[in-house]
Formats: structure tokens, sequence, C-alpha cells
């Protein structure tokens, strides 16, 4: 491997002390870089045309989870593999921690890595005037928005009625998001690679409410109807935790596994179980 994007959240390296750090040795070692700034990153502003840049092989995020998300979602046409660097607290999506930067480096300059295809999100927002796409690494979360009273949601699976929740969302998540709000939220820890949907309410309303696993190939539908009282329901969409599209009652949002995957370089052999293990006990 040679060519590289080096993806930077300057929150968590306002100094660009790391970013600065992994180009010069991959430089000094042969290697290409372009660096971006990830609040910056945009389909349009990746780089494009002959030169090596338009071929990176990997792109190393610095950051964060969410920082990898974002990375993710921006960079899906271009089936680029991701590797994380954490600059920030549990990292669960992050590969590399500080200290083992150069040892990365080294492993990708010498191929020794494997690839992981991570399973991603694809929901429609249905409205009365419009219509949209778009897909998740991790979730798509339905929260409340404004006042702090109980949602109420119909659930769909595969055209079938599930159940109405009252409670203060529903999570969609993947394997991949199963560590993150999920995992807040009660819901069951997966094996990254595993190929499942898990349904999690969020703060349910009832005792009995539990999450529930669905097949890759199930498709969910979450209707907005009117709250309690007759009122109508302004709800939120979140994708990832960073793009959100407003929803009210009489919308719904349709959720399926998509057809693309993220993919995401390993560069060890420790267990996942031994990595939540690790990141547990921080």
């Amino acid at each position: 491997m040679k060519y590289f994007y080096v993806i930077a959240n300057a929150g968590k390296d306002p100094k660009g002390i790391y970013t600065k750090r992994i180009t010069e040795y991959l430089e000094a070692h042969g290697g290409a870089v372009v660096c971006m700034d990830d609040e910056e990153l945009e389909e349009s502003a990746l780089p494009k045309g002959g030169d090596s840049a338009a071929t990176a092989q990997c792109a190393l995020v610095l950051g964060g989870d969410g920082t990898l998300l974002r990375a993710a979602r921006t960079m899906l046409d271009k089936d680029i593999p991701l590797l994380g660097i954490n600059l920030g607290t549990l990292g669960y999506l992050a590969e590399v921690e500080i200290g083992g930067i150069e040892a990365a480096l080294d492993k990708l300059l010498t191929d020794a890595y494997a690839r992981e295809e991570r399973m991603m999100l694809e929901g429609n927002v249905y409205k009365q005037d419009y219509e949209e796409e778009n897909f998740a690494l991790n979730d798509i979360v339905i929260s409340r928005r404004g006042s702090l009273q109980i949602l109420t949601l119909c659930i769909y699976v595969n055209g079938q009625f599930l159940n109405s929740f009252s409670a203060d969302g529903m999570i969609v998540a993947t394997p991949t998001g199963s560590t993150g709000y999920n995992m807040s939220a009660g819901g069951p820890v997966v094996e990254p690679s595993a190929n499942l949907l898990l349904l999690t309410p969020i703060c349910s309303h009832t005792l009995s409410t539990r999450s529930i696993v669905l097949s890759p190939d199930d498709e969910v539908r979450i209707e907005i109807p009117l709250g309690r009282n007759g009122r109508r329901q302004s709800v939120e969409a979140n994708f990832d935790g960073s793009h959100k599209i407003g929803l009210s009652t009489g919308d719904s949002i349709v959720v399926r596994k998509a057809a693309r995957t993220t993919g995401i370089l390993k560069l060890n052999t420790e267990s996942f179980l031994s990595v939540l293990h690790k990141k547990m006990s921080e």
C-alpha cells in the first residue's frame, strides 16, 4: 500500500501534531499522502483525475468514532477502506491508539492487514412533500424533538404490524453500531462482522419491551402516528449522529440493509471479545 488519505478531526488534533507525524512518516517511507479536514470533507471535494491522490488505497481517519462514521458516509461510493486512529475516548471503531501509530503504518506499507466489510443501513424517509435516502454505518435513530414527551411509534416488519411503542425513540442498528447508542439503551452487543438488524427502543414506557434481533433481509418501517390525546408528533431521524431529518405525524421511514458496505482495515488478530473487554475496562 502506497497511496493514502489522512482525514483529521481538527478539534481533536488542533495543532495538526498527529497529522504531521503520520504524513512525514509515510512520505519518509515512500508513501503519498493527501490530507483533509473532516468537517470540510464532501464527496465533491475528494481528489479526482489521474494523480496518485485519486487512487488512494486507504483513508486514515484521525479522531473518534464520530469522525470515522462521517468519513464512511462521505466515501461510501469510493470503495476506499478506512482505518481509525483514536484521538478520542473509547473509540470502539478505531483500530489504532496513539502509541501504536508507527507500528500500524509499517503494517499498511507492507500490506500486513486484513479488510472487513461492514454492513450499512439504508434509510428512506417519506414526508408529505418529498422523499430522501441516506445511509448509516452505526445506526438510524428516531428520537423526539422539542418538549420531553413520550413518543408513540408504529413499527412494521416486512409490511406486517409488529407493535406500537411508547418510548423516547427507536434505534435501528447494525452489528458495528451495537456498541454505540444501542448498547447505552440496553441493547445487545454483537460481533461486528455479523449480518443482522437490531431494533432497540429508547427508554420504553413498558416493563416488557426488549430489543429485537431481525434478519438482514427484513425491512423495518417506522410510522409517526398521532400521539397521546390526538396531538401531532414532531420527531427526528438521525443517521449516525450527524445527518438529521425532521419528521412529523403522517411521515414514515423505511430502514433496510444497504447494498453497499464499508471496508474497515484490521491490523491485529486480537479478538472482538478481547477488544470489548479492554474498552469497557477503560
